[in-house]
């Protein structure tokens, strides 16, 4: 990931600034914070443009989860997003997915634009399957994806184009596909610690994917699009909509703790396929028996765009957004006071180049602009360690260093900052030379 990204990056340089004030028509916190910080702008509804900083944090959240499902035995893949119209109509996906975009080409050829992908890799998967000795198989994809929505909404979190981890499952039996799902989920979570997001696992309908019931990873937040009940005492969760139970019952689980009503985001979800699409496709195995067996399927996504913005949603303050520093577009945010002082200037360029030599990723606000301009913009754009080099700074006893998430700021040596921040930042998520 760091090969297609900048380490380090001089403010003066970057051709997108923050904005005084957030876009009149946003309606969430995401919306607001990540286009007046810079790191979005929005071309229509629903449809953004991710800007430098924004592409930063959104490839930090994609690498997190490509090492996740890496580390189950997914296959990475990139399978096209422009499907033939027949390949729906065998699903019979064509007529009674509501969302699905449908495009006619200038020779009249009818076209979809992939809001999932079960149609392309189902024969695809299938035709390098020949008996249960090549199952199970397990391939993912990270890639836009489409859907004809009526009102896009919600910033990023529900958009008509948006960033996708979707994976896909192949096995053997329905017991091989339970076992697998206990495998995802746990990666799943883990996906969410690392960045930063506490998402609870959550019974919901299948959709437009399965009859079956699918699980839904929700994080709670105002800015969620469902209504979660979900238990005090045990990991009991529900989506609203399925729900048999009712607020402030006793959770059917545990039968102790009550249940709670809250307005959630999914994170991420999964869902039970069967055998619907191996025999709509007609892609049988030769199983044990030495008979034809049809696989079964699982569907696995993470909205990579919609973590974003539910990270912010969760992990904002007045002042602006505070990313966790495992996803932050930098690590340190490194602001030079009286950029014109040739003496601060040359002091600010020596604390970067060192911080660089470490392998840290630094964005350095070298601006001639005003000192409140700086520090307002280092609150708004978030990222986690703010170090200031002023007419006062001495480098080898007092270099003013703060984190976001506190108020006041504290003074160190280089040497100091240098051993804190190989702390906070491992050898793992930097370059060192």
């Amino acid at each position: 990931m760091d090969a297609i990204l900048i380490k380090n990056m001089r403010y003066s340089k970057l051709f997108v600034q923050t904005l005084k004030t957030p876009p009149r028509d946003a309606d969430t916190v995401n919306h607001k914070l990540l286009t007046q910080a810079g790191f979005i702008e929005q071309l229509m509804a629903g449809v953004y443009t991710y800007l430098p900083l924004g592409l930063r944090v959104l490839k930090r959240i994609e690498q997190i989860v490509r090492e996740e499902m890496n580390g189950i035995g997914g296959q990475e893949i990139l399978m096209p997003v422009l499907h033939p119209k027949h390949i729906w109509e065998i699903s019979g996906g064509w007529n009674s997915i509501d969302v699905l975009f449908k495009i006619k080409s200038r020779t009249q050829k009818e076209y979809a634009l992939g809001q999932s992908e079960e149609e392309v890799v189902t024969p695809l998967v299938m035709k390098h399957v020949n008996s249960y000795n090549d199952l199970p198989k397990a391939v993912y994809q990270i890639h836009w994806k489409f859907r004809d929505e009526l009102r896009a909404k919600s910033g990023i979190l529900r958009g008509r184009e948006f960033y996708m981890k979707d994976m896909y499952s192949f096995h053997e039996s329905q017991k091989d596909f339970d076992s697998f799902y206990e495998i995802v989920k746990k990666a799943y979570l883990k996906v969410y610690e690392r960045l930063g997001l506490v998402a609870k696992v959550t019974e919901a309908s299948g959709g437009s994917f399965t009859t079956k019931i699918s699980y839904e990873f929700m994080v709670l937040t105002d800015a969620g699009e469902d209504d979660i009940l979900y238990c005090d005492t045990c990991e009991f969760c529900v989506n609203l909509e399925i729900a048999k139970v009712k607020e402030s019952g006793i959770c059917p689980k545990c039968s102790s703790g009550k249940l709670h009503k809250a307005r959630a985001s999914e994170a991420g979800n999964v869902f039970d396929l069967g055998q619907k699409y191996t025999k709509d496709f007609d892609t049988p195995f030769i199983g044990r028996d030495g008979k034809q067996h049809y696989a079964y399927m699982g569907c696995y996504g993470i909205g990579i765009s919609r973590a974003m913005g539910i990270l912010v949603e969760k992990h904002h303050d007045d002042k602006g957004i505070i990313w966790p520093k495992t996803v932050a577009p930098f690590q340190v945010h490194l602001i030079s006071i009286n950029s014109e002082n040739e003496t601060v200037r040359k002091t600010a360029d020596e604390v970067y180049s060192e911080l660089m030599k470490q392998g840290f990723d630094i964005f350095y606000d070298d601006r001639d602009v005003r000192a409140g301009e700086k520090f307002a913009d280092c609150d708004l754009i978030g990222i986690p360690f703010r170090i200031v080099i002023s007419s006062n700074t001495d480098i080898a006893t007092s270099i003013e260093f703060k984190k976001r998430t506190e108020d006041k700021a504290k003074f160190y040596s280089l040497e100091k900052i240098t051993e804190l921040l190989k702390k906070e930042f491992p050898t793992k998520t930097r370059t060192e030379d």
